[in-house]
Formats: C-alpha cells, sequence, structure tokens
C-alpha cells in the first residue's frame, strides 16, 4: 500500500505503485488542474510540488512532473497540486499571473504557478533571477515569456521581507499558502511512523531511481512491475569526503549534488554546468547512478564522471565490487553489471586547486534539452606548461558515454599548443563513430566535438589571464 497526503487529505491506495502521479491525481482523484502534456518531462504542465525532509529533517519542497513520477516515489511524503494551494482569494504568485497577462490560452499556466510556487517556497530563493531558474522547464507557446518574465519580477519583489528560518510561516501569514501546510510536517512524520517497511529479497522487482528517462522509454513495464524504490533509500543519499575522495550516494539527484557544499567548494563553477543538465524539476528527480544506469549515449552525468575517471561500488545482496566508469560500458545499453547488482557509490579523486574541470554541451535549446555533442576534461599542467594529467569525455559520438582513452594518452607529457591540439583532434576522430540523426549529421557531430575540444583549453587560458590580471 502506498501512503502519502495529497494536498490536505491522506491517501492510502494499492493501485499500481508504478502508476504516475498525473494520472493518479486527474483520473483516480478527480483534480484536472495538472494537465497532460508531453508525458516526457519537458513541457512543464504537469508540474507539482513535493515535500520530503532532507538537510537533518528540514522539510523541502521541489518541483516535479508528475508525469514521470511513480506513486513509490511519494511514499510518506506531501503532494500538492495546484488545488491544494488554491485559497479564497488568489495567492500573489496566481494574482502576478493575472496581472502581467501571463496566460493566454492557459494550458501551461498551472505549471508556471507551481513552479514559481516551489520557488517562493525555499527559504533563501528570492531574486529574479532565482524565480527565473525555477521556471527553467516549463514551456508556453502563446505568451512569447515576457509577460511570464513579468509576472515573475513582481513575485521577487514580494519576497524581499521573506526570513530564512520559518519560511513556511511566513508565507501563510503573507497568503502565499493556505494554512494547512503548518502542520503539514507532523502529519507526515505521524504518517511515517505507520508505514509498513516490505522485504524485497527474492522478489522480482525493478529497481527504480528517480524514473526521469525509464517512465518515458518503458511506461508499462513500470506500471505492472513490483517496484524497488532506491530514490527514497537513505543509505545511499549521502556525499562525503574521505581522504583525498569523494564518495557519493547513488541516490543523490542531480539538486542535490549541485546544492552540496562539499562539491560547490571542489567544483567551483559547477553552477554553470548544472544549469545545462535538463531542467529544475528534473534534476530534482534524476539520481546520478540512474543517469549512468541508464547509458544514454548522450547522458550529461555520465559524461560528467567519465572525466573525474570516476569507479562504482556495486552491490549484489551485500557482496560489493569496484569498477571503473570507463570499463562499465560494453556496447549500446550494454553495462558490465549483472541484473541483481545496483551501484551503491560514485567515487572519484578529488581535484587538486591547480587542475581544471570543465563541461560544455551543445544541443538545439540552450536549456531543457538533449545533447548533441557533450564533453567534459580534467587537466593538469604543470608550471612547464607539460600536461601531467588529463581525463576526457565525449558524448552523442558513440553508442555509448565515451571516455577518450587514447587521446588523453597522446596529450599527456606534452604542451597544449596548436600544433598538439591538432593532432589530438585527428586522434579523437579515430576513437569516436558518430551518426547521423535528428539532432545532426555524423560530420556536424565531429565538428561539434572539435569546437568543444577546443573550447576546454580556451577555458584554460582564460583561467590563466584571469590570474595574471587579478595578481596585477
Amino acid at each position: 500500500m502506498i501512503r502519502f497526503i495529497l494536498n490536505e487529505q491522506e491517501i492510502k491506495t494499492c493501485l499500481p505503485e508504478g502508476m504516475t502521479i498525473l494520472d493518479f491525481v486527474r483520473y483516480h482523484k478527480r483534480l484536472p488542474g495538472t494537465k497532460t502534456g508531453c508525458r516526457e518531462g519537458d513541457c512543464g504542465a504537469c508540474t507539482v510540488l513535493v515535500g520530503d525532509f532532507e538537510n537533518n529533517n528540514e522539510l523541502v519542497y521541489r518541483s516535479m512532473t508528475s508525469c514521470l513520477l511513480p506513486l513509490t516515489n511519494v511514499q510518506g511524503k506531501h503532494v500538492v497540486t495546484v488545488e491544494g494551494i488554491n485559497m479564497k482569494e488568489l495567492s500573489p504568485v496566481q494574482q502576478s499571473m493575472v496581472d502581467a497577462n501571463g496566460s493566454q490560452c492557459g494550458f501551461c499556466t498551472i505549471g508556471f504557478v507551481m513552479s514559481l510556487t516551489g520557488f517562493v517556497m525555499h527559504n533563501t530563493h528570492r531574486e529574479y533571477e532565482k524565480a527565473i531558474e525555477s521556471i527553467d522547464g516549463n514551456i508556453c507557446r502563446c505568451t512569447g515569456y515576457k509577460s511570464i518574465e513579468r509576472a515573475a519580477k513582481n513575485i521577487s519583489a514580494a519576497l524581499e521581507n521573506k526570513p530564512k528560518e520559518k519560511t513556511l510561516q511566513w508565507l501563510v501569514e503573507n497568503n502565499f499558502l493556505p494554512g494547512y501546510f503548518i502542520s503539514i510536517k507532523e502529519k507526515i512524520l505521524a504518517l511515517r511512523e505507520q508505514l509498513v517497511s516490505v522485504d524485497e529479497k527474492n522478489r522480482d522487482v525493478l529497481n527504480i531511481g528517480g524514473a526521469t528517462d525509464l517512465n518515458v522509454q518503458k511506461h508499462s513495464l513500470v506500471k505492472k512491475s513490483t517496484l524497488r524504490n532506491l530514490f527514497d533509500d537513505t543509505s545511499l543519499k549521502n556525499i562525503i569526503k574521505e581522504d583525498a575522495q569523494c564518495i557519493i550516494g547513488a541516490s543523490v539527484t542531480v539538486t542535490q549534488f549541485n546544492e552540496s557544499p562539499i562539491i560547490k567548494e571542489i567544483f567551483p563553477l559547477l553552477g554553470q554546468h548544472i544549469k545545462l543538465v535538463s531542467s529544475t524539476p528534473i534534476r530534482n528527480m534524476a539520481t546520478l547512478a540512474g543517469n549512468i544506469v541508464n547509458a544514454s549515449p548522450i547522458g550529461d552525468m555520465s559524461i560528467f564522471f567519465l572525466a573525474l575517471n570516476a569507479s562504482l561500488v556495486l552491490s549484489n545482496n551485500g557482496s560489493t565490487r569496484k569498477i571503473k566508469l570507463k570499463d562499465f560500458y560494453k556496447g549500446y545499453k550494454a553495462l558490465d553489471k549483472s541484473a541483481s547488482e545496483i551501484i551503491v557509490q560514485i567515487v572519484f579523486d578529488i581535484p587538486s586547486k591547480n587542475t581544471l574541470f570543465n563541461f560544455e554541451k551543445v544541443c538545439k535549446r540552450t536549456y531543457l534539452d538533449i545533447a548533441s555533442v557533450n564533453s567534459a576534461i580534467s587537466l593538469k599542467i604543470n608550471n612547464d606548461g607539460i600536461i601531467e594529467d588529463i581525463h576526457l569525455s565525449a558524448g552523442g559520438v558513440a553508442p555509448f558515454p565515451k571516455y577518450l582513452a587514447a587521446t588523453g594518452d597522446f596529450l599527456k607529457g606534452k604542451k597544449p599548443d596548436a600544433n598538439t591540439l591538432s593532432a589530438a583532434v585527428e586522434i579523437i576522430n579515430t576513437e569516436i563513430q558518430p551518426i547521423s540523426d535528428a539532432r545532426g549529421s555524423a560530420e556536424y557531430k565531429k565538428l561539434l566535438l572539435r569546437q568543444l575540444f577546443i573550447a576546454h583549453f580556451a577555458i584554460y587560458r582564460q583561467e590563466i589571464m584571469n590570474e595574471i590580471l587579478s595578481t596585477a
């Protein structure tokens, strides 16, 4: 049985645990405000908010696309649809959309309202830029976005006095949220005490993380299967530093990875890179190990970790083994992993302070899109200008995320001058096998990868220039 709170109502259901929240709220609870759009997590019309405990028992609300969200992933949580934020009067978010003429046909409006409500519920976000970031997963065909941007500006202006502590209480007092939100934390805690754990050993189960791609590719399989929910496995949610290594739990989401103080310290430019990875609602759902196991040839986080020469720790009923990520992929959707194994940790050596890490991506849209080609690099050059260590990866140019081993071996011990980089491009072309598809021709992808490869070294040169200017 799945148990959670939907708006103000406690839910108990024995419907398939793989059924999406979208279908549940529309067709079983008759809450039609949440709209059915693309069913692939792209349009944002089905956006809901999900409240769960993070950061030492703090109740945090995240926007999620309900068309991809299985019932099992809201066990013991609070799901909020647009009906759950309605009051006698419009909330400031809803009123701002009206005042700025942010709705025309109205189909997408609910998703924007829910994403912007998620923005106001964040205890530190109040800036206009953060409001715009919150709606990066919502698409509108009618307005041209300028009216919605004006609404976002009005909303952010109304948050000037929002406190970092007791944020929820302030939002209720200022009519951003209905009063019932104040008691939700206690209700969730009481509900969780009643949940019964299920022993999943020796059961025929489908392992599932955030389901952001699995529920697109194999929706029927997810719906009819008995699921093992890895998304909420707290033992797979940690990020720690141990000696000179960073150890990341497999079920850490992309958002949690991006928000981690440990990760921010290691990758100061991470925020710029993560903006290129899907959208806020998808990043709130997508797990790092899920991205890796999905084995998409253009998986952004797979490319990210390949350039860190990361390792995976896999578990099979308590027995563990470790494998390099670059050795994990054997072919298209073929992995060095048995059906009963799961990834439990992603491990990488923490780059030294003088190591450049960079991620690049080209797609048809800047945001909320999959890559035509993506690439990442970890580059260490000594004081003599010689490449001391390098790890290079590329996506969209092979049947699986590609670690460019031969190119790295060639560059190691050399100066990255024009002749060397030109020669390296020729070696890259021997390592890749791009195909022509909807995202571009094979020749176009070769050209893109060449440009991204050169861009990595342009970033390195810019860092040197910035260092010189800062000490001048």
